[in-house]
């Protein structure tokens, strides 16, 4: 009887101390959210930075991030982790720690309702109201397999993040508009960006923006113009419609298709568009159709 009572204790104990000094949560809430997992990771750096006392880092991968919250005294740890469930819903696991209270939160909310616990729903809810309105600014539409063309053209070199394409777009609009207007350069379809490099982990981007071109013997030499041959090839398309500065939501929805169906991409979307979003408008009616390259293997 008495070993039975000593091994009672010790697996008690060893409960406890699990319970307090281990476990690496507080709380813990989960939830159920309609998009791909790359576009609620982008919708929460997006939210975050609304927050007046908030940090975020993606952790390794698409699907894991740490946000830190300050409420007052105190400091909230949140570890999102994102699990895909069809192309268009994911559930969101959420660990919540108070780095200064941790003990004291474990103590209480096995047995009360605590301000922790209601502080930590509400934030999550938060974000996930967030998330839904973001949804509504604009529609991606997955088309399938298509050839993009070769063409001659001019372009513009960008290195920024996904958040401020659009930005340095608007830049190279009216100049090139310039170039081409004022050097007598017929320009040939409609402009586009070439992503030649996509850092995923800290969201960097490296992309030509470019105008299609007639291309001739004799061309002006103008800084920071340069004057290539755009190759094409074989890629997964979509048609993306908002705001041209979310279109890499496109991007993901491309990325989970090849995932699902075992097709290497290179991963260097290019978008080709049909609005000029210095003009203004309907962001809804604004159109793009976004391609990713598929790999050397898959062609």
């Amino acid at each position: 009887m008495r070993k039975v009572y000593t091994i009672a204790v010790a697996i008690v104990s060893i409960g406890l101390l699990w319970y307090f000094f281990i476990k690496p949560q507080d709380y813990q809430v989960r939830v159920t959210a309609k998009s791909n997992a790359g576009v609620i990771n982008q919708a929460l750096k997006a939210w975050n930075k609304t927050l007046p006392k908030a940090s975020i880092r993606q952790v390794n991968d698409l699907n894991h991030l740490e946000q830190m919250i300050s409420f007052g005294d105190s400091t909230h740890i949140y570890e999102w982790t994102i699990t895909s469930v069809t192309d268009s819903t994911s559930h969101l696991v959420v660990d919540i720690k108070d780095a200064d209270h941790s003990i004291k939160n474990k103590l209480y909310i096995p047995f009360t309702d605590t301000d922790f616990e209601k502080k930590s729903r509400k934030t999550v809810t938060e974000f996930i109201e967030n998330l839904n309105e973001h949804l509504k600014e604009f529609k991606v539409t997955f088309i399938g397999e298509e050839v993009l063309p070769s063409t001659y053209c001019a372009c513009v070199e960008h290195k920024t993040i996904q958040n401020q394409k659009a930005f340095a777009m608007m830049e190279s609009y009216p100049f090139l508009n310039s170039v081409i207007g004022n050097n007598g350069i017929e320009v040939n379809g409609i402009p586009f960006i070439e992503t030649t490099a996509w850092n995923m982990q800290n969201d960097s981007i490296v992309f030509n923006f470019c105008y299609p071109i007639i291309k001739k013997d004799s061309l002006p030499t103008i800084k920071n113009v340069v004057y290539k041959e755009f190759i094409g090839m074989k890629s997964l398309k979509a048609i993306y419609n908002g705001n041209y500065m979310t279109s890499d939501r496109a991007w993901y929805t491309l990325l989970d298709y090849a995932k699902k169906n075992a097709i290497e991409v290179d991963k260097k979307p290019i978008e080709f568009f049909f609005n000029n979003p210095n003009m203004g408008g309907d962001a809804l009616r604004w159109k793009a159709e976004i391609y990713m390259p598929l790999s050397d293997s898959n062609e």
